[in-house]
């Protein structure tokens, strides 16, 4: 090695963990939304589509962890109720819910990406606007029965 190329080695940044600027968590979900795009494509009706996507939203949930299943499940029952019209699919590896193919709010573990707690979030797809400034992404830790009344006023909203 010669000398410009060791004191550029020694000059680069670590990356921790990180390659390309990506942790092996977000290549993951990258990962997982390129597999969920080409099951999609191959999906043929949209009835069909519509079912399957809401086996693997199932599937995933009863994949996570214990605390986390029981938030996702209740989030799912929630938005299931409170707008209909919310069709549930993954996004990026995470329970997600869309009007007209466009998340408008979703679901992702504590797990997902090592957080402490787990979130649910919205997209500027959601009619939350209010003001110049909204919140778009909650932390979840327990779901309360006020927690739970207020998750179903935000879908309703969200869902337009």
């Amino acid at each position: 090695m010669t000398r410009t190329q060791t004191a550029a080695k020694s000059a680069a940044p670590a990356t921790t963990g990180r390659r390309d600027g990506f942790t092996d968590e977000e290549r993951g979900a990258m990962k997982e939304r390129a597999r969920e795009l080409r099951a999609a494509a191959r999906r043929a009706g949209s009835a069909e589509k519509a079912a399957e996507a809401e086996r693997e939203v199932l599937a995933k949930i009863a994949e996570m962890p214990e605390a986390d299943r029981a938030l996702a499940e209740r989030i799912h029952a929630v938005v299931a109720s409170a707008a209909p019209a919310l069709a549930p699919r993954l996004w990026y590896g995470m329970p997600a819910y869309a009007r007209d193919g466009k998340v408008v709010c979703f679901f992702q573990s504590a797990q997902k990406f090592t957080s402490r707690y787990a979130t649910l979030g919205f997209s500027d797809q959601a009619f939350l606007d209010d003001g110049t400034l909204w919140p778009t992404a909650f932390a979840l830790t327990e779901l309360t029965p006020a927690a739970e009344a207020r998750i179903t006023e935000l879908v309703r909203r969200a869902a337009g």
